[in-house]
């Protein structure tokens, strides 16, 4: 996956010092949160803040730096499968569920760049969106995926699937129900399983619509 931000070529000592950055940050995002200062993750890194902001401007550079590996390590596979699946439909589904677990896994790093999230997705997407096109065309082709559908509505649709995580526990597997109602959403054939059981009810008393 592409990320749209240029680096010249690093030294090896440089490379590694980079590595050692993105995976401290990796991990100190999940067992600290979107709140954990650059300085702990410099020193879990085994490097020097100086070294640290050498590299990377701040935390939304880290930040970008570090799912940009994430989904290049874990979508990119996915999506190469993808492409060969003579299933579209299944194809794109797969995809996104890819992204989603991804996603999901390092929810803390979205997390820390809730305001900037658009704009820094953005930037990471690189050829996510040019898959997600060609799959949903040849699903339409097909006749398993809905003809009134577009790319951009794809993207809100994973904009959207993306948000949800906001909304639940760290580390829930929750949002496959929504995906699969994303799912039902853009076949031209709703599939014939159950949806995944919901992790709890929402909380409807702040709103004045608690059950009596």
């Amino acid at each position: 996956m592409d990320v749209a931000v240029a680096r010249k070529p690093l030294r090896a000592d440089a490379a590694r010092n980079v590595d050692k950055i993105i995976t401290a940050a990796q991990q100190c995002f999940r067992e600290f949160g979107p709140d954990v200062p650059l300085q702990t993750i410099a020193v879990t890194a085994g490097v020097g803040p100086a070294t640290l902001f050498r590299n990377f401007a701040d935390k939304e550079a880290l930040v970008l730096a570090t799912l940009g590996r994430q989904l290049r390590l874990r979508v990119d596979p996915v999506m190469e499968q993808s492409l060969l699946d003579p299933d579209a439909a299944r194809a794109l589904l797969r995809v996104i569920e890819a992204i989603m677990t991804a996603a999901s896994d390092d929810a803390n790093l979205l997390a820390a760049v809730a305001g900037r999230r658009r704009q820094l997705l953005r930037s990471i997407t690189g050829n996510v969106i040019g898959t997600l096109g060609v799959l949903l065309g040849r699903g339409q082709a097909q006749g398993t995926l809905r003809t009134d559908i577009s790319l951009p509505d794809m993207i809100q649709l994973l904009g959207m699937l993306i948000g949800v995580l906001d909304t639940l526990e760290p580390g829930s597997d929750a949002w496959h129900r929504p995906l699969s109602l994303m799912e039902d959403s853009i076949r031209t054939t709703r599939p014939a399983r159950p949806l995944p059981a919901q992790e709890h009810q929402p909380d409807l008393t702040y709103a004045g619509m608690a059950p009596a």
